[in-house]
Parts: C-alpha cells; structure tokens; sequence
C-alpha cells in the first residue's frame, strides 16, 4: 500500500466514496486498522494516519501538541492541507477521543469511537498508562529477542495480552512491528503526559457512535457507562469478546460499526 506525507503526517490512502479518516491509539501506528481497511475501502476513501510523533510521522518542530485538543487542531490542518472536507471518523483509544474532539469542532460528518480516551477518572488514565508504559518499556530488548518472544503464541499472549483479547491470533510479524513502532514512537511520552488528566467535555454535533470491547484491560469497560451518561444522544455499542484495540479482536465486527455508523450520518445539503 502506498504511503504519502502531507503537512508532516504520514498516512495510506485507499479506495472511493466519502472520505473516512482513521486514527489509531497512543503508542500505535496506522497499521492498526489493516484488519479492516479492506473492507471500509469497499465503501469508503479510507485515510489511515500515523499521528504525529508515531508510526513514520515525525515529532512536529517544537513539539508535540500539549493536549488532545490541540493535537486535534493539528489533524484539522492535515484535512484542510489535503481538502478533505467533513470526513468520516473513526478513531482507537486515543484515536477514538480525536474523532470525538473533531465531532465536537463540527469537522466530522460522523465519528466512531472504539474505547475512546476521555471518559477515565484520574486513577484509571494513570493506571492504563502505568501498562503502556512498563509495555513500551519492553519493546527496547533486542530486536533479535523480541522476535524470539513474539514467535510463539505464549509469548505473543505474554507481550500483547493487555491489549488485545486474542493475542494468539497475531502474526509474529504484525506483533514485532508494532512493538518496533511502540519502541520508535518519540511523540509517546508527551502524549501520555496529555492524557494524564484528559477528559472529553465537547459536545459533538455530528453523530456519534461509541463502542467498547468487554475485554478491555486498559481503558476498562465501566468507563462505557461514563460515555453513556455524558453523550446520552450517541448510539452506544458492546463489542462483544474484544479488548482494547478490537480491530484484531473482531474485524467483521469492528467493520460493521464502523459502517453503520456512516450510513446512518446524513449528507447535508
């Protein structure tokens, strides 16, 4: 798949129909969304981003944007830079409080939100990101001893467990991938900094659709009812058998959200 570079993100382009832009979570890479980008390009132009600092996106001069907010701000540029206008989103983990952020700044036509940041007291965002961090920490081993650990279904169950809800179902080179994309992640300290104390207080003017894995280990699913009680107007789905990056858990499932969602969002004229 071909990989372009505008306004310093870096993102894969593929298939027609209205734009639908992905976002994958901190610490990740737009080869996130690979179990499903097929699909969704069946219907959709699908733009999948590495955010800025991750994947082959560089760390932005002076910085990384201080707070998801202002990282949103950044990804407004992109779609202007680019002239998609009100695409579609969907996004993971942090990802998922992104496109909430640009529903709320009236820039979606439709979000999707898949475990989304925002919705954690305090205690439970230190707590995921105490995981991630003591996960990314382990990806700076020898490359040549992560392949070993990664090669057996037992060791991908070992390194990636928390994250995902069928770690066995991985390829070892999908999981060394992205644990050499975790390691290589310069913007992963910053953001987790933002996401320290990040709650989501917009109010989306687009339809939103917020889905959460009952498996998820990191952003645990009684933050669901959180989302449910502050968006009381938002379609609220159960993944059923997924953790938190369900795109691996369940593609047809996580396909099937995705897609309910922008049929559902209205053209306007």
């Amino acid at each position: 798949m071909i990989e372009q570079r505008v306004a310093g993100i870096n993102f894969a382009r593929r298939g027609t129909g209205e734009p639908l832009l992905l976002i994958h979570g901190i610490g990740h890479r737009w080869q996130a969304w690979e179990p499903v980008l097929d699909a969704l390009a069946e219907r959709h132009d699908v733009i999948a981003i590495d955010l800025p600092g991750f994947g082959k996106s560089p760390r932005p001069i002076g910085g990384m944007p201080p707070s998801v907010p202002a990282l949103s701000t950044k990804l407004r540029s992109f779609l202007a830079e680019l002239g998609v206008d009100r695409p579609h989103v969907a996004g993971n983990s942090l990802g998922g409080g992104l496109a909430l952020e640009l529903a709320a700044a009236g820039i979606a036509r439709s979000a999707t939100a898949l475990s989304p940041a925002g919705f954690a007291t305090r205690a439970e965002a230190l707590r995921a990101l105490g995981i991630l961090i003591e996960l990314r920490a382990t990806t700076f081993l020898p490359a040549a001893a992560i392949r070993r650990i990664v090669t057996s279904p037992a060791g991908r169950r070992i390194s990636v467990g928390m994250i995902v809800a069928k770690p066995a179902d991985l390829s070892p080179e999908r999981t060394l991938g992205d644990a050499l994309a975790m390691r290589r992640g310069r913007g992963f300290i910053a953001m987790a900094r933002a996401l320290r104390g990040y709650e989501f207080a917009g109010a989306p003017t687009a339809p939103v659709t917020i889905a959460w894995g009952d498996h998820d280990r990191i952003l645990v699913p009684r933050q669901a009812t959180r989302a449910e009680q502050r968006l009381p107007l938002a379609t609220h789905v159960g993944l059923a058998g997924c953790g938190h990056v369900p795109m691996s858990d369940d593609p047809d499932l996580v396909v099937a959200t995705i897609l309910a969602a922008t049929s559902a969002a209205v053209r306007p004229a």
